[in-house]
């Protein structure tokens, strides 16, 4: 026992690394990307719709190809192994950032652009949908909820190191040091993460006619057990999706919070550029401070309060506090006034490791990259959506076209999507969870 512990306790430790060290990569661009794009776009403008619809374009366009690759990936990752799939996305998506690193001038950027296009149908999310399988492939349903909110912590820390950095570096600098970032973590990965196979005794070749195979020992025979297809029908996300009423709410949660997440995620940074004259280090600083509460929030406060009030409630507060923290960008008088918006995230950053904590106890072990792969899916389908209602929304009243002068009222609606997913969360009820063992939904016969 001691033994299993051990190694679950290693598993994790370079799974959390791993995932750092890729993230610090990934959100070390954040802060300087938009002044990258309005440079190469529109340069010396404060305001530019062009850049705006681009950046949607190419959310929305992300937002399609993971709505599709989340739950083959997923569902691949039950078959392969994490550690397989994890390689894809990781190795990828160092290619544009290596471009930037060169050049950044606009051919560049349009090619930096297309790439990150193409690799993100790919890369967007699914490392973090892999480490969440890999999360519960090695901890008790009793602990899940604590170390998902450990999981998404070091991923609130990796965000302080990214931008901090940022925040210190030229913007040449950031992609270079950014590029070598991403390759450290692809090479840690492959030599350090151990595979996360549920039964030693199962094994399932690369090529295979889709049937794992069990050695029970050299003396029994060998049995045949059916497993997943590799790309669900819509009759098996449906399965799924009636599989549970707490699953299928938690679903309509998810769409809407990320709906608003990644609505305010598109339009911010222009909302603030035009509205505050905010610059690459104050993009940071902001981020900073998002980043430092969500840490604590979620390595201190959030494995203490779950067990004790509940990952329904923990959810529900979570998504409150994201409503009130976007209607005070929404609102913003004053420059100083997203600094205090962006201290709530010590207790909105609750909202995404509950949901995905219940999530995980609404199937068996055999089945959590198919269901954290569809949850992805549903959050790709928003991301899809999104842009295309919320970013013409906040360039028709950036611009001097506006049918009323509230710049900020594109960033209100968005803090009504939340609104809903509250809503709705306030309803979930926890259920019993699925046994570990539990048989698939999707399992053929």
């Amino acid at each position: 026992m001691e033994k299993e512990k051990e190694k679950e306790l290693l598993s994790l430790i370079h799974l959390y690394v791993s995932y750092f060290v890729f993230n610090v990569s990934a959100f070390m661009i954040v802060p300087v990307i938009i002044d990258v794009t309005m440079s190469a776009i529109c340069p010396g403008q404060l305001h530019c719709s062009l850049a705006i619809y681009l950046s949607a374009f190419q959310q929305a366009v992300i937002g399609l190809g993971t709505l599709v690759m989340m739950p083959l990936i997923g569902n691949l990752s039950d078959k392969y192994g994490r550690k397989a799939l994890l390689t894809l996305p990781v190795t990828l998506t160092i290619i544009p950032l290596a471009i930037l690193a060169y050049d950044r001038s606009r051919n560049y950027f349009y090619a930096y652009y297309v790439l990150r296009t193409l690799t993100g149908m790919i890369c967007e999310g699914s490392v973090h949908c892999l480490a969440l399988a890999y999360v519960a492939d090695n901890v008790p349903e009793a602990r899940r909820a604590s170390a998902f909110g450990v999981l998404s912590g070091i991923g609130s820390c990796a965000f302080v190191c990214g931008t901090l950095s940022a925040r210190f570096l030229s913007t040449s600098s950031t992609f270079q040091v950014a590029t070598f970032v991403a390759i450290v973590a692809a090479i840690y990965m492959r030599i350090y993460l151990p595979d996360s196979i549920i039964d030693d005794s199962l094994y399932v070749p690369i090529i295979s006619n889709g049937k794992i195979v069990k050695t029970i020992s050299d003396e029994e025979p060998i049995e045949k057990i059916p497993v997943i297809k590799p790309l669900p029908s819509l009759e098996d996300m449906m399965a799924l999706l009636k599989s549970s009423l707490t699953f299928s709410q938690a679903a309509i949660v998810a769409f809407f919070s990320i709906l608003a997440d990644s609505g305010l995620h598109a339009s911010m940074m222009y909302y603030l550029k035009a509205r505050f004259h905010y610059n690459k280090d104050q993009f940071a600083d902001l981020m900073v401070i998002t980043g430092i509460a969500g840490t604590i929030s979620q390595l201190l406060l959030m494995p203490t309060l779950a067990p004790v009030i509940g990952e329904e409630r923990l959810l529900a507060i979570g998504l409150l506090f994201s409503c009130v923290h976007m209607f005070l960008y929404g609102f913003a008088w004053s420059a100083w006034v997203p600094y205090v918006a962006a201290m709530f995230s010590i207790l909105y950053v609750f909202a995404q490791p509950c949901l995905r904590s219940i999530v995980s106890k609404q199937v068996g072990s055999c089945e959590q990259g198919k269901a954290q792969g569809f949850i992805s899916g549903i959050c790709s389908l928003a991301n899809v959506v999104s842009p295309l209602i919320f970013s013409p929304l906040t360039a028709l009243f950036l611009s001097e076209k506006a049918p009323f002068n509230f710049p900020g009222f594109s960033i209100v609606c968005i803090g009504f999507a939340a609104l809903i997913a509250f809503i709705q969360s306030s309803l979930i009820r926890s259920a019993p969870p699925i046994s570990r063992y539990g048989a698939s939904i999707f399992a053929e016969a």
